[in-house]
């Protein structure tokens, strides 16, 4: 309990000082924002701070800092120092600046970001990755919530109609209508939730494993996991410590924002809020597997049924929305049972709607074809949303079509925040700031990327020696192509 009492204090601090920094460092004033200058009644739309706040914290959290903090601590108590380290100087900053630029660009999406800072040919890779990116996000977030609906009531194709029907309404209708009325609820239950679960492990203070005791992949010793810590832990926790996905939606926000001062509470701060759900759902899930917390919330005949079995069918038996299920039901009540509902499916579903949201106004941004008018708005979501259902037909089709999705996606949403962190440092070096600070993860973040690609049986499935190899030549490489830019941009623009 001591390594999860530091780390939630050392978020709490990191915001404080560090948060404190980064805003300095970007320097908000007090020009008007795009909400003002640019309001529309659509996308561009000043919404109450607090609003703001409890939307920016659902679009990029949906279940990823629950989920991918269950999987992640299976490796063990190195994913408290990646939750803490990653959230403070990787994701909050990523976070912070990606919404920020946007204010500063007239509501930017990300491509056209990337197109300002690293060139056009950047600016077209990030185009279609990101629609793509966004497209499968919206997909998996359609069918993983109708399998668990449909335990409940009805059928998985009525369940996936309604979620779709839901989906193309809301990407179609002003922020304000649907999103600005409803998310913040959503964001609501899952902070409650979490907070729940904090109060729960003070009180029972159960033996938990402390980072001091090592950082070893614990996973490998006791289910027998191979997958090394070095860079699977660093995609399984993606949205708890930091998340290319968010550079996607920071931008929702950018154009609701009334005051740049409020970028840091936003931005900064709903990462940090993240990073203390990730935190503890990881303890919440150390508990449950290192230290038979499963026997605790299970029924006795699932409890029965795992008697003499091994750890390895433990842990293949209970996945994360499982886990979910089983602690929030056991330690939570009735009260938990409904709020592990809204974990498990409102948070998946409010993710995909604004995914398809921010794909919309990405592809209008580079057609430059405005969108006060719903006919306007049909033209981008028609192809979209069929080019969507051809996804989802294939998914459905395909027995593993869903896992494979999923481990695209996992790589891609790591290799976004690389191509964020690039564009957010040759911003702050030409602009004269202090650009380490997101030159450190950005390359920390590359090597992550690269190296998963060459070790990972979904990509290229070197071995070990090779894979570390290549990704430490690719640390080189990025490296030796940054100060040789640096030093040509400051010979270039000598005053």
């Amino acid at each position: 309990m001591i390594s999860f009492v530091l780390s939630l204090v050392a978020l709490v601090v990191g915001y404080w000082l560090y948060g404190r920094f980064v805003e300095k460092v970007f320097g908000p004033d007090g020009r008007p924002t795009p909400a003002v200058s640019m309001a529309d009644g659509v996308d561009y739309i000043v919404l109450p701070n607090w609003k703001i706040f409890m939307i920016q914290f659902l679009n990029i959290a949906g279940t990823g800092p629950i989920f991918g903090a269950i999987m992640g601590m299976w490796f063990g108590t190195s994913a408290y120092l990646w939750i803490v380290l990653g959230c403070i100087f990787a994701g909050a900053v990523h976070d912070y600046f990606s919404g920020m630029l946007s204010v500063r660009h007239g509501g930017a999406g990300l491509p056209e970001l990337v197109g300002r800072y690293l060139g056009m040919t950047a600016k077209q890779i990030m185009l279609v990755f990101s629609i793509l990116l966004l497209v499968m996000v919206g997909v998996v977030f359609v069918y993983s919530p109708a399998i668990i609906l449909e335990s409940i009531w009805g059928t998985r194709m009525m369940w996936i109609l309604i979620i779709f029907v839901y989906y193309i309404i809301a990407t179609m209708l002003p922020i304000d209508k649907i999103i600005g009325k409803i998310y913040p609820l959503f964001a609501f239950s899952l902070l409650f939730m979490a907070g729940a679960l904090m109060v729960g492990l003070l009180i029972k203070q159960p033996q938990l494993p402390e980072i001091w005791d090592g950082l070893g992949n614990l996973g490998a010793e006791r289910f027998g996991m191979k997958n090394p810590i070095f860079p699977a832990l660093f995609v399984t926790i993606a949205c708890g410590a930091i998340s290319g996905f968010h550079a996607t939606q920071s931008p929702l926000m950018a154009r609701c924002l009334k005051s740049e001062q409020m970028g840091r509470p936003v931005f900064y701060g709903a990462m940090i809020t993240e990073g203390v759900v990730a935190l503890i759902w990881a303890t919440v899930s150390s508990y449950f597997f290192f230290y038979g917390g499963w026997r605790e919330v299970c029924p006795p005949e699932i409890v029965a049924q795992f008697t003499g079995q091994t750890d390895k069918t433990l842990i293949q038996f209970f996945d994360a929305p499982t886990v979910v299920k089983l602690v929030c039901s056991s330690w939570l009540g009735v009260a938990g049972g409904i709020l592990a509902l809204f974990g498990v499916v409102a948070a998946p579903i409010t993710s995909g709607d604004t995914a398809f949201r921010s794909a919309r106004l990405i592809i209008a941004e580079f057609i430059h074809l405005e969108q006060r008018t719903i006919f306007r708005r049909l033209y981008i979501c028609i192809p979209m949303f069929i080019a969507a259902i051809g996804m989802l037909v294939w998914q459905m089709e395909n027995p593993d079509g869903f896992n494979a999705i999923w481990q695209y996606f996992g790589w891609a949403n790591q290799t976004f925040s690389v191509f964020t962190l690039w564009t957010i440092t040759v911003y702050l070096v030409r602009h004269h700031k202090a650009y380490y600070i997101t030159l450190i993860p950005a390359l920390f973040m590359t090597t992550v990327c690269s190296t998963f690609l060459f070790i990972s049986k979904q990509a290229f499935g070197l071995a070990p020696v090779v894979g570390y190899s290549l990704g430490g030549a690719t640390l080189l490489v990025a490296i030796v192509w940054f100060y040789c830019w640096y030093h040509r941009y400051q010979v270039n623009h000598k005053s």
